[in-house]
């Protein structure tokens, strides 16, 4: 990551944190998942970035971004997205997001639906399925994710990546090494994320159904934790036209840190396919 730009953008009132690949090719926003970083895209970057100028970005709370009492609903941190990508000047940028970060996408997109020129989505929590099971970010999580970012808090570099390497063993040390970087930057001010009064869509449905640009949802496999099940992909597939879901045999919540070859494989070509589409346009 040494020779990527890093930067600061005002976006929404604070601070915001990024790194960016560069050069001039077709934009892409990376918005990852809760406790990660931007710095956790740095593998998929790494290969993206002989095509796309990546931006990585480090949400609220999260990284070296600011971390705010509040703010931590789905709308708020897609104003948050949409001011870095104006303050960037990037134009109709492709959004790949992983679990928050692709409910971000998703809530940018419907917020903002002019804004993004597609959107990639991976395994994010199933909100538009009224008859979910409890998923990250539900307020009856609270006390699980308080508790497990409190232990998380309390342990050294060496003692976290030694526990993620016994819990996720197919992961590669470039994806374990950010991932704890992550956890010790996160602010505790992220677990308003579970306080009441934090913004989402009022109407997911309707939220989504103003979705225009392209998308792809990644799924895995609930019995290795995936979020999105075949049911909840059918049920967002009918919210927002156009879709495409591309199941990645093998993995579960974290698709491209379980599955890095068969994740890419069904990501570069969609991004080839929008990037031909949006400089035709």
């Amino acid at each position: 990551m040494g020779e990527w730009a890093s930067g600061f953008a005002e976006a929404n009132g604070i601070r915001i944190h990024y790194l960016r690949t560069g050069g001039a090719k077709p934009p892409l926003v990376l918005a990852h998942g809760f406790t990660d970083d931007g710095g956790c895209w740095a593998p998929v970057a790494a290969v993206l970035a002989a095509d796309y100028d990546a931006v990585m970005v480090d949400a609220r709370g999260h990284g070296r971004s600011d971390a705010p009492p509040g703010g931590y609903g789905a709308v708020e941190q897609a104003a948050d997205l949409a001011g870095v990508i104006e303050a960037l000047g990037l134009r109709k940028p492709a959004i790949l997001g992983h679990s928050m970060g692709a409910e971000t996408a998703l809530a940018l997109a419907g917020v903002h639906p002019d804004l993004p020129g597609a959107i990639l989505l991976e395994d994010p929590p199933p909100r538009w399925v009224a008859s979910r099971a409890p998923v990250e970010g539900d307020d009856n999580r609270g006390t699980e994710w308080r508790n497990r970012i409190t232990t998380m808090k309390r342990q050294t570099r060496d003692e976290l990546l030694a526990a993620e390497r016994a819990a996720s063993p197919a992961w590669s040390e470039a994806e374990l090494d950010p991932w704890a970087d992550a956890k010790l930057r996160l602010s505790p001010a992220v677990l308003a994320r579970f306080e009441p009064g934090d913004t989402a869509p009022g109407d997911w449905a309707a939220t989504l159904g103003r979705i225009r640009c392209p998308a792809l949802l990644l799924i895995g496999n609930p019995a290795l934790g995936a979020l999105v099940d075949s049911t909840a992909a059918d049920a967002l597939r009918a919210l927002v036209p156009g879709l495409s879901v591309a199941h990645i045999a093998g993995a579960g919540h974290n698709i491209r840190r379980d599955q890095p070859d068969r994740y890419l494989e069904a990501v570069r070509p969609f991004l080839a396919a929008w990037a031909v589409s949006a400089g035709a346009a």
